[in-house]
Order: C-alpha cells, then sequence, then structure tokens
C-alpha cells in the first residue's frame, strides 16, 4: 500500500516529467497520448486527488461539476486557462494552476519565425523547392516584405509580449503596445505605450497577439480592426485562435488589405477553418510554440512544483483558482 496521492495525467509527458510523478505519485498516465473523451477523463478521476491535464481537455462547469469529491487540485500543463471554468472549480474548491513563464522564450521564437516566414513567403517557397517546380530566379522571384526597422505592435504586453518586442528590437523594429495597464518605464524599454486597441492599429507594421483568451478578448481581431491596420500589414498569432474573427481575416488576407499572417493557433484546433489552407500568404503551424524540449520538460515541473505545494498544504506560486 502507498499513500501517494492519485493523479490523473490527460496527454503523454516528457520522460524526465513522468519519472518525477512516477517517484512521488500515483499516476495514471496516458502512454498512447488519446484525447479522452469527457466521459473516458470522468472515469479515470475516479479516486484521483489531482489532474494535471493540457489546453486539450475541455474542463466545462459541467465536467468540474461531476469529477469525483476526491479531486483537489488541477495542475494545467499550460499557461492558458480558458478551457478550464475557474469560476466552477472555485465553486467545488478545487485549485487551480498554471505554467507561466517559463515557455516565453520559446513562444517568442516562433512568433519571430512566424512574422519572418510570412513576410518573406517561406510557405510559398519551400513548396517550389520541394515539388521541383523552382524554375529560376528574377529580380520579380518571390518577393516578400522586410521587417528590419519596421513597426512591431504587442497586443498584450506580459511575459510571453514582453520577450517577443525585445526579440524584434534585434531586427531594429520600433516597439508598440497595447496593454491593460501601461508598464514602468524600465519594463518598457522605450516601447510606445497606446491606451486602446484602435489607437495601436495603425502604428502596426507586423501585430502580434499575446494576450489571454477571455470572453471580452473573443473575437478581438474583427473585420473592424483589421481595417485600422497599415497597408502590408502582417498578422501573428501565438496566443489563442479565439482571440481572431477567422471570416474576417481570411477576407482580408484575400482582399489584400493586409499583406500576410503568421498562425500558431487557431480556433476548433486542429478542424481549423478550411479558407487558411487556400492562402498562399499564410504561413502555418500547428500549435508548436512550446514545443521544445527545455520547455516542455520546465513545464511538466512547474506544474509539479504547484502540485507539491498544494499537497503539502502549501500557498502553490502559479495559482489562478
Amino acid at each position: 500500500m502507498t499513500d501517494k496521492p492519485i493523479v490523473l495525467v490527460t496527454r503523454k509527458l516528457a520522460q524526465a516529467v513522468e519519472a518525477r510523478l512516477e517517484r512521488d505519485y500515483q499516476p495514471r498516465f496516458n502512454p498512447d497520448d488519446r484525447l479522452y473523451s469527457r466521459a473516458e477523463l470522468l472515469e479515470l478521476a475516479a479516486g484521483a486527488e489531482a489532474i494535471l491535464p493540457c489546453h486539450t481537455e475541455h474542463l466545462s462547469a459541467e465536467v468540474i461539476a461531476r469529477l469525483p469529491d476526491s479531486v483537489r487540485a488541477i495542475c494545467n500543463y499550460s499557461v492558458g486557462v480558458d478551457h478550464v471554468d475557474l469560476e466552477a472549480a472555485k465553486e467545488r474548491g478545487i485549485i487551480v494552476t498554471n505554467t507561466p513563464d517559463v515557455l516565453s522564450d520559446a513562444t517568442a521564437e516562433i512568433a519571430m519565425l512566424l512574422m519572418l516566414g510570412a513576410a518573406r513567403r517561406a510557405s510559398e517557397g519551400e513548396r517550389l523547392v520541394r515539388s521541383a517546380t523552382w524554375k529560376d530566379w528574377s529580380p520579380s522571384f518571390m518577393v516578400g516584405l522586410q521587417v528590419t526597422g519596421k513597426r512591431f505592435g504587442v497586443v498584450g504586453m506580459g511575459r510571453v509580449g514582453q520577450v517577443t518586442a525585445r526579440r524584434a528590437r534585434g531586427f531594429g523594429m520600433e516597439i508598440h503596445y497595447h496593454n491593460r495597464r501601461r508598464l514602468d518605464p524600465d519594463t518598457e524599454a522605450g516601447a510606445i505605450y497606446h491606451q486602446t486597441l484602435e489607437d495601436l492599429l495603425p502604428c502596426c507594421d507586423v501585430l502580434s497577439l499575446h494576450c489571454p483568451a477571455t470572453p471580452a478578448s473573443q473575437g478581438l481581431l474583427n473585420a473592424e480592426r483589421l481595417a485600422l491596420l497599415p497597408p502590408d500589414a502582417i498578422v501573428v498569432n501565438t496566443a489563442r485562435g479565439a482571440l481572431v474573427d477567422d471570416e474576417a481575416l481570411i477576407a482580408a488576407l484575400t482582399s489584400g488589405q493586409i499583406a500576410a499572417i503568421g498562425l500558431d493557433v487557431f480556433n476548433n484546433e486542429p478542424n481549423i477553418h478550411p479558407g487558411y489552407r487556400e492562402q498562399s500568404n499564410a504561413f502555418l503551424l500547428p500549435h508548436i510554440g512550446s514545443a521544445t524540449r527545455e520547455t516542455r520538460d520546465a513545464m511538466g515541473f512547474r506544474a509539479l512544483d504547484n502540485m507539491d505545494a498544494i499537497f503539502a498544504g502549501e500557498e502553490p506560486r502559479d495559482r489562478v483558482a
């Protein structure tokens, strides 16, 4: 017999993270990395004292209401918590945590990749090479946009937004941002603050989204706001697909209202809007912003640090509910 807490682990995690779980807990692993149905998740949660989910598990109010009374904590393997009904968890007395900080560098790298891939028509060029349809070189061949020295707009100047802004400065870009509140001058580091999103958008040659998905930010980037961007603007999203009105963004691309997009996140992943696949000026990635070995280990360890604190009777570092 063991008195180690039972933990439901909803997806397959890095080897080092699963080894630590085996050492300190009684984990219920998902070795096949299947996406559990709601019924399966509830069945597997029986007797568990904690759940370690990813953003792929939708812990709605209905699901949380049906969790067994044994569940004390939901320790997310993610920064975003829009997949968890926080109010429902509070009502059940379930502690909810996330994993901030540790994926900021990796996500900022992907934001830069999306910006460059969109600006320099990387998807089109790669397809030409792979399909053996690249014929020759000419001055008018595959001409894209240069980002060096341009204006880089950030929506949501939190941890990831700040790191991404620092990376953009490496391209000599002028940083503009909109945030719920203005940063202090040292943190701002010369970035230009805009009190409203509408004031920010005309100043963005590249617009990079880094704010959380909430009911208030649903469809944040809609047709009216896209119309405020300058001609030849590039839109980058590494935050959440819910921030974007898909129909409006695709229409802006199709009409030439904006030059290109770079997306790592989508509504209804992985069943994304088919219109994106038809756009030659769309650089698309499959939600890999945090997909480095270093970051995936760090995310797991951060989730387990929170879990350790909870079972030790301490306040977890990253409590969100």
